[in-house]
Formats: C-alpha cells, structure tokens, sequence
C-alpha cells in the first residue's frame, strides 16, 4: 500500500482555528470545540492511506483539477491529491451548508 503525506494549505489552517474559535468562544464549549477538530484532524490522516477515496467536487474548473470532499459532521474538507508526489493537499474546511460555488473561481 502506498502512502500519501498530507499537507494543510495555510487556508485550511487558518479554517481550524476559526472552527475552534467559533465553537469554543462562540458557543461556548471548549470541550466540543476540540472535539470536533479532533474528529477533523483524524478524517484528514485517513487521507495519506484513501487518497481518491472521497467524492470529486462536480463544478468546474474544479472538477478537472481533481479537487475532492470529505464531509466530517457538519464540515467538509476540500482536497486535491497529487498521484506524482504521492502528497494530498487540503485546501479549505468548511461548513457544509454555505454554498461553496463563491470560494471555489
């Protein structure tokens, strides 16, 4: 079996810390906030070993660039995977009911 490293682009850092910041300081609950980013952060590891694994983003340009979505709760992650560097490359987290079509030109 071949493994993928897994890299977080500054975006989809950034997008944790604004999750966390919104659950923990927002709603006031520290505890759920990391546990969601804990379920995350473990749904992006599974990345290096099913890379292809997850839905291809059907828009386009996207769509041809091979940008995938993982959903987690109420999240989806948005990654490409780069077969020749065996490196999958998670671009953006984010709530899963905004409409995506304005991050994604």
């Amino acid at each position: 079996m071949i493994k993928y490293s897994v890299e977080l682009m500054p975006e989809a850092i950034d997008d944790l810390q604004a999750i966390y910041d919104y659950i923990a300081y927002d709603l006031k609950s520290e505890i759920n906030a990391v546990a969601q980013l804990e379920r995350i952060e473990t749904e992006i590891e599974k990345l290096g070993i099913l890379p292809n694994g997850f839905k291809p983003y059907e828009r386009e340009p996207w769509h041809s660039r091979g940008l995938r979505m993982l959903p987690v709760d109420n999240y989806v992650i948005f990654y490409i995977a780069d077969s020749e560097v065996k490196t999958v490359y998670v671009l953006r987290i984010m709530y899963g009911r905004m409409d995506f079509s304005d991050h994604w030109k």
